[in-house]
């Protein structure tokens, strides 16, 4: 939400003010799914010949909303083959669930998406979001509310999961550049993000040494952090994001 929008004198209906209440329980929620943040060296970018590769993993998550609402998450990487999946699950019981799935190769340091999806549900109502990558066209495909718009891919774009995955190639093999591309609903968009050096922290999972990365807001009244876990090829164990004053916290509480 823009500042223009908190400083204007509120005329809006008891109902849109639900709506709009909704809809930032869905975002947080959905970012308690996707603690993905960064991602995308350019399209023309050559490979590594000797890149490391992270492994595949399964990991559990708390997340609370505003200290009011709590929840929970699952995140599974898998390979089989060539192709890598990417599946996590949030919810928060009685009210909301949220799932993302991400599918891409990685070749050398890059990670090449081939297609996404975004469900996320409000009592039992909701919407997906598809992404379909197109490297040949240099486009994406994002399918939502029945309509799809033909995105053009100029440099690497990325879905939620698989940025989260290519920032974690970058810094396991010392190629975090801090400029990365996200595919949106309706266009392509430049995500910066910045290291903010090392910290120790703990969490239910335990205590680890952590790379602490920030993505880089226009808005002053947005802030987003990431601690990753060199030990675990940069899992993310923590992650804080305050949005309009609003604060989501999550936490890892066991990998398995």
């Amino acid at each position: 939400m823009s500042a223009s929008l908190i400083n204007k004198p509120s005329t809006e209906s008891h109902s849109t003010h639900t709506k709009r209440s909704k809809h930032k329980l869905l975002s947080a929620l959905t970012m308690g799914a996707s603690i993905a943040a960064v991602g995308a060296l350019s399209m023309t970018t050559p490979t590594l010949a000797n890149a490391k590769t992270i492994q595949a993993s399964s990991a559990d998550y708390n997340f609370t909303i505003e200290d009011k609402y709590k929840g929970s998450a699952t995140r599974n990487l898998s390979k089989s083959g060539n192709l890598w999946k990417y599946e996590v699950n949030a919810r928060v019981a009685g009210i909301a669930t949220a799932s993302q799935n991400s599918a891409f190769t990685i070749v050398g340091n890059n990670v090449n998406p081939t297609q996404a999806s975004t469900t996320y549900k409000l009592f039992g109502f909701g919407r997906t979001h598809n992404l379909n990558f197109n490297a040949g066209k240099k486009q994406v495909a994002s399918t939502y509310k029945g309509k799809t718009v033909n995105l053009k891919m100029a440099q690497q774009a990325f879905d939620d999961l698989s940025l989260e995955v290519q920032i974690r190639q970058d810094l396991l093999n010392g190629k975090f550049s801090g400029n990365y591309y996200m595919a949106k609903k309706n266009e392509i968009e430049k995500t910066p993000f910045k290291k903010s050096g090392n910290t120790k922290i703990t969490v239910p999972a335990g205590t680890f040494d952590t790379v602490r990365v920030d993505r880089i807001h226009e808005d002053n009244s947005r802030s987003t952090s990431f601690w990753l876990a060199p030990s675990l090829d940069y899992l993310p164990v923590k992650v804080s994001q305050v949005n309009d004053g609003k604060k989501m916290d999550l936490e890892l509480t066991k990998v398995n």
